[in-house]
């Protein structure tokens, strides 16, 4: 339980949603793709993207000077899909 939790506390940042959503449709995505698509600093994308790869959600390959990133399991987007179909407003 203590992993799925601190998977559930990683992948709960509104940046770190977005970059699951992003790669979910398109990966993998190189460093300047998803930084283009975010639009934030490179160091802040890097600081995000560490953490979900220290809690193993990323996955990484260099292509020459490119790094790309992908999801390491993409049934992690099973949880939004769920919580979609929930109405949340009942329960909030």
């Amino acid at each position: 339980m203590a992993r799925l939790a601190d998977i559930l506390k990683v992948i709960s940042h509104p940046v770190r949603l977005r970059i699951i959503e992003f790669l979910e449709e398109r990966e993998p995505v190189s460093v300047g793709r998803l930084r283009e698509y975010l639009d934030i600093e490179l160091s802040l994308l890097s600081h995000h993207i560490n953490k979900m790869k220290d809690k193993g959600i990323l996955q990484s390959y260099r292509e020459g000077r490119k790094i790309y990133y992908s999801l390491s399991f993409t049934q992690i987007t099973k949880i939004f899909d769920c919580m979609e179909q929930c109405d949340l407003d009942d329960i909030l």
